[in-house]
């Protein structure tokens, strides 16, 4: 027997993605698939409350511009940056995942288990045939830290466009090392993603006992800040950890008010 679907007070049989109205004629079939998917992501971004840092209609960064999520290790950097990826794959952006620190086969996971968490809390049906919608949207790139370069990057990622493999419209950064020599390298990573026209994500790891540094940044992140027009902290609290943005506040809503849940490590609202 096959599956029926309530619309108003009619039920119609669904098959394949398609519902025939009755009383219509075999070949007027109406193909209603992609429309619910369409309806199903749109009521995911209204739901998410990453809405509240900006992402309603447009991105928090422009194009060419740099964002940093800052913490101590194990506290939700690659989580917090899933989530945003994510919210960017369900409008329909492509997103390019470079991590120097996890193999694709991880990030791949930390991506799918986010994204269960995030369709469990919402009670998503059809969780499989929304995440393979989405699949198309991101590309995982990794390097080893030691065998990353600019110019390295640059000369991939003109072979995925050249060849009409993926063309980014987002980069998220997990890894970047963050060290003494990194101003330049920086820079010439600005110089690259202003050409190509995209937002750029970064996590930036953090110490626990760390005296803040120029403007009360963390000291590693103050002597590159300038190079960063968003940066966001979390920051643990008992058993909450907060999202506090450091830098570029005037982007934000002036009441910002959000947790990540320790146990989920997805984005919340202030209850």
């Amino acid at each position: 027997m096959s599956p029926k679907i309530t619309v108003g007070s009619c039920i119609y049989d669904v098959g394949e993605g398609k519902i025939r109205l009755p009383l219509q004629k075999p070949s007027e079939v109406i193909y209603i698939k992609e429309r619910y998917f369409i309806m199903l992501k749109k009521d995911l971004i209204l739901r998410n409350p990453l809405r509240v840092m900006g992402y309603e209609n447009d991105d928090i960064l422009n194009a060419g511009e740099f964002g940093a999520v800052l913490a101590r290790a194990g506290v939700g950097k690659t989580a917090f940056l899933v989530q945003l990826s994510l919210n960017a794959l369900l409008r329909e952006k492509n997103v390019l995942h470079i991590s120097l620190e996890d193999p694709v086969n991880k990030v791949s996971l930390w991506y799918q288990e986010v994204f269960n968490l995030i369709a469990e809390q919402y009670k998503v049906n059809q969780i499989s045939q929304l995440w393979e919608s989405l699949l198309p949207h991101r590309f995982i790139m990794t390097f080893k830290v030691e065998g990353f370069s600019i110019p390295k990057l640059e000369e991939r990622l003109s072979d995925l466009m050249e060849q009409n493999i993926f063309v980014p419209q987002m980069m998220i950064v997990d890894g970047f090392p963050f060290d003494e020599t990194v101003s330049d390298s920086l820079t010439e990573f600005k110089n690259l993603i202003k050409s190509h026209h995209m937002p750029t994500w970064f996590t930036m790891r953090t110490h626990r006992h760390e005296d803040p540094g120029p403007g009360g940044f963390p000291m590693r992140f103050s002597q590159i800040s300038d190079l960063f027009e968003i940066a966001v902290q979390l920051l643990p609290d008992g058993k909450e950890i907060h999202v506090k943005a450091i830098k570029g506040a005037e982007s934000f809503p002036e009441h910002l008010d959000l947790r990540l849940d320790p146990s989920t490590m997805l984005i919340k609202k202030r209850s």
